[in-house]
């Protein structure tokens, strides 16, 4: 195995583990392991636990980047761009209640930590908020489609936490329905095209 595959594989054997461990909870050793390389080789690659946050952060982005690109293609409308935003709770509901949402757990960890790399950690946030703005832009409702954005992404994190402690399928598939039904009415209340 070359030392780039090497890298990669630390990359997303972190990205687990600091998902479902947490960040400061997971050693260098439990990298290692979990990858089977010994801790030499590990440093070879990186020297420090924030060197390994900073590679995860920067794969976190691109999946997301990859992801958005994925519904922009995949999806005719804007309704169903956000539908597909919306739907990634039930699309991840075994982790979610095992985990929480892998962005916000991580954003709330480093919050707690006063960490430098929050700032860095939020940009995933960033881009769905961005991205959910535009899309609901798209919709006719350009003068709220931050706020709208925001909310959407508030309400997806509350049924994430709710979710991962309650442990509860039947919830989350309750909420994505009236997310959905509450996206319905943000489209009805869209202007017309005349009107705009």
């Amino acid at each position: 195995m070359g030392a780039a595959d090497t890298r990669q594989q630390i990359v997303e054997a972190a990205d687990r583990l600091f998902y479902e461990q947490g960040f400061e909870a997971t050693a260098f050793a439990d990298i290692a392991a979990a990858i089977s390389i010994s801790r030499g080789n590990f440093y070879y690659h990186f020297k420090t636990k924030d060197e390994i946050l900073d590679a995860v952060i920067a794969l976190r982005l691109d999946r997301t980047r990859s992801l958005l690109l994925a519904w922009q293609d995949g999806a005719e409308t804007p309704l169903e761009r956000i539908r597909c935003f919306v739907r990634l709770l039930t699309a991840n509901s075994a982790r979610i209640m095992l985990h929480g949402c892998p962005v916000g757990t991580l954003c709330s960890e480093l919050a707690k930590l006063d960490h430098i790399a929050l700032a860095r950690a939020t940009e995933v946030f960033t881009l769905f908020r961005e991205w959910l703005a535009g899309q609901f832009a798209a919709l006719g409702r350009t003068a709220d489609a931050d706020d709208l954005a925001m909310h959407l992404l508030m309400r997806s994190q509350g049924v994430a936490t709710l979710a991962s402690a309650f442990r509860d399928q039947g919830f989350i598939q309750r909420e994505v329905e009236d997310m959905c039904a509450w996206l319905d009415a943000q489209n009805s209340a869209a202007p017309s095209p005349a009107n705009a």
